[in-house]
């Protein structure tokens, strides 16, 4: 997750939005268990580690090993963490193998997507490793929050599978997600782009637990019918293998 996001209050641990946006990624890592070969995770542009950290949690001995890969890490906190299970380092590892790749909103802040996503298919060893991948969706929905979170862009299901395969990256499913929430989002950034309210601003503020909560059950409901939403949403989603 984005740091930033944690600067401006936001608990990845009860907020509704980090609750139910994991929903998927852990029904795609008990899919891929199912083999019941332990999965050594990546987690790249990590940030505070939450999505890998939540994984390993959820199946803990199916877990082999969790990198938490961040630019942001300081040579204090990779040092502590060296031998442990869960490792901090700066750069992906040499070589990926058995592994599940995520990248949780991470491709919209670079520069050179495609980079990224060939050295990562560099990396990778044998034919047992997968990726899972969010991004913001909809250029429509841009706003001073992608401005403050220094994106790059915003994708739809085309683009985002046309860099895929460029990268030559098998792909299993792109998807939207919060696609009961987009009419209500495009709806709010349309008029504050009407009031040119575009000031580079977090729009990830911390909820009322009666808030969190209604908005975490819409949300869930909303995830179990993920994977066939081919039309709209406020996030896009990718699976499949490296």
């Amino acid at each position: 997750m984005d740091l930033k996001e944690l600067e401006a209050g936001v608990n990845p641990d009860v907020h509704w939005y980090y609750q139910s946006k994991i929903l998927p990624l852990i029904s795609y890592t008990r899919k891929l268990l199912a083999n019941n070969v332990p999965l050594t995770i990546v987690d790249v542009g990590s940030g505070s580690g939450f999505f890998a950290i939540s994984l390993e949690k959820e199946f803990r001995e199916k877990i082999k090993k969790v990198y938490l890969v961040d630019i942001n890490y300081t040579a204090e906190e990779i040092a502590v963490t060296q031998n442990d299970k869960i490792q901090k380092t700066l750069r992906i590892p040499d070589e990926i193998e058995n592994g599940l790749v995520i990248l949780m909103d991470v491709l919209e802040h670079l520069e050179d997507d495609l980079k990224m996503l060939k050295d990562i298919k560099a990396a990778s060893v044998g034919n047992n490793n997968h990726f899972f991948i969010t991004v913001p969706a909809f250029y429509s929905l841009w706003s001073g929050h992608d401005v403050y979170l220094g994106h790059y862009r915003r994708y739809k299901i085309d683009t985002l599978n046309k860099v895929l395969n460029e990268a030559k990256y098998n792909i299993e499913n792109t998807y939207y997600l919060y696609g009961s929430l987009f009419p209500m989002v495009w709806t709010v950034r349309k008029m504050q782009n009407i009031l040119k309210q575009k000031e580079a601003t977090s729009n990830m503020k911390p909820f009322s637990p009666l808030l969190n909560k209604i908005l975490l059950g819409i949300t869930s409901i909303d995830m179990k019918l993920a994977t066939g939403n081919k039309v709209f949403g406020v996030s896009c989603v990718s699976q499949g293998r490296v």
